[in-house]
């Protein structure tokens, strides 16, 4: 199997992927502690939103019947019987030639049908007895009536959403306290490889300062899921099956980078071999990282990811986002792809689809895609820089500028100026 490997598309791969993720058990949290979570039920409005009719704006609740005929040169003068503050509910009711002083989000007085704003009156900033109404309304105008935005039982929240602080806003003002969503997966994140050095150590020859495990720390936890680091794995496949057994415990999905090439020491292209690992893919069509290997080692899943920083990204954001969005409950986990015109012309043939890192520029009204030409699956210099994936379709002659093409964005656009 290791030098024998079938090649599958990415949304092949992304097919038997999913297949095998489940979503995870529920769990109860403060509506404090929900943000970035996934719904697990749908909820619904427990009353009509508003609840009652209401003004949206600071003037005065009329009659529109009372204000025909008042303009800027023939203003109209209408009693004003009582003012209603946010809060408050109104104690009298408006009747013909009366008015009331109401502020916004105040109740509406029975009576009223419109509410006119103070800059629409004379001196609105006064006080008075009476106002001059210099503007005729309309029944219903300037008024939230009941139910208007949303009536009681409507579906607000639907389960596999993500809640945002908008969601929680509405969950807030219906009353949700707490919430029932899916709880956030353990993810396991080991590198492997003898020539990795911890962060801390000097450097020596023939050995490098393991990168990926610190970059997958911080994908995971912005994908939500909890990180759980475990120390390397050796090169030596009795040693690492075993290690790999004993963190499978501990997490919903391990995830790894290195061991997955054909080399004398890649560990993981070993372990694809053994009787009681359920291989789903380990070459995928794209570049870098078609050596991304997926399995079932114990019933659960395992993706093993390339160990050269920037197809460890590629694979990440494909396929780990993907994993974790799908084991958080979340209705749609596959990535989501834009389209945007090519900024400058890319004319590299490739066998697979090219991934390039880029970042996504306005121009003219035109999105563009700006690859950063930095192609080496190994060169880690300006992934901080990254903000997507152009994907450049495979054979021919690449793609030229102008042309459009597929986008894969991890990151929100910075918008710089160019030089």
């Amino acid at each position: 199997m290791r030098f024998a490997r079938q090649t599958v598309s990415v949304k092949e791969a992304l097919g038997k992927w999913q297949s095998v993720l489940p979503s995870l058990e529920t769990e109860q949290v403060q509506i404090g502690e929900a943000y970035g979570r996934i719904l697990a039920c749908d909820l619904y409005a427990t009353h009509d939103l508003p609840h009652f009719d209401r003004s949206p704006l600071d003037g005065f609740a009329v009659r529109a019947a009372d204000t025909v005929g008042a303009s800027v040169a023939s203003p109209l003068a209408l009693r004003v019987i009582e003012t209603v503050a946010a809060g408050q509910v109104p104690t009298r009711t408006v009747t013909e030639g009366c008015a009331a002083r109401i502020m916004t989000g105040a109740m509406l007085p029975e009576g009223a049908d419109a509410v006119i704003m103070f800059e629409q009156t004379q001196n609105p900033g006064e006080h008075a007895e009476t106002v001059w109404i210099k503007r005729a309304l309309r029944p219903g105008e300037n008024v939230s009536r009941r139910g208007e935005e949303m009536a009681k039982g409507t579906v607000i929240a639907k389960a596999g959403e993500r809640i945002n602080a908008g969601t929680i806003a509405s969950l807030a003002a219906f009353g949700y306290a707490q919430v029932d969503v899916f709880r956030r997966p353990r993810v396991g994140l080991l590198a492997t490889g003898s020539e990795l050095l911890g962060i801390d150590e000097p450097l020596v020859p023939g050995k490098i300062r393991n990168s990926n495990t610190v970059m997958l720390t911080a994908l995971i936890a912005e994908a939500g899921g909890i990180p759980v680091c475990f120390s390397g794995l050796p090169d030596e496949l009795a040693v690492a099956k075993q290690k790999i057994s004993e963190y499978m415990q501990q997490v919903d999905l391990l995830i790894s980078s290195g061991g997955v090439s054909v080399g004398d020491f890649d560990v993981i292209a070993l372990l694809t071999n053994e009787p009681d690992v359920e291989l789903l893919f380990n070459r995928v069509a794209m570049r870098p990282g078609s050596p991304t290997t997926s399995m079932l080692v114990g019933g659960k899943p395992y993706l093993a990811l390339s160990g050269n920083p920037g197809a460890c990204f590629l694979g990440f954001e494909l396929f780990a986002r993907t994993a974790i969005r799908r084991l958080s409950g979340a209705a749609e986990a596959f990535p989501r792809m834009i389209r945007a015109r090519l900024a400058v012309s890319y004319e590299k043939p490739c066998p697979y689809p090219r991934y390039l890192r880029g970042r996504l520029l306005e121009q003219d009204g035109v999105l563009l895609a700006m690859p950063d030409f930095n192609e080496k699956a190994g060169n880690l210099g300006t992934l901080k820089d990254s903000e997507c994936f152009i994907v450049i379709p495979p054979g021919g002659s690449g793609k030229q500028a102008g042309e459009l093409v597929e986008i894969l964005t991890h990151a929100a656009p910075s918008w710089r100026k160019e030089g």
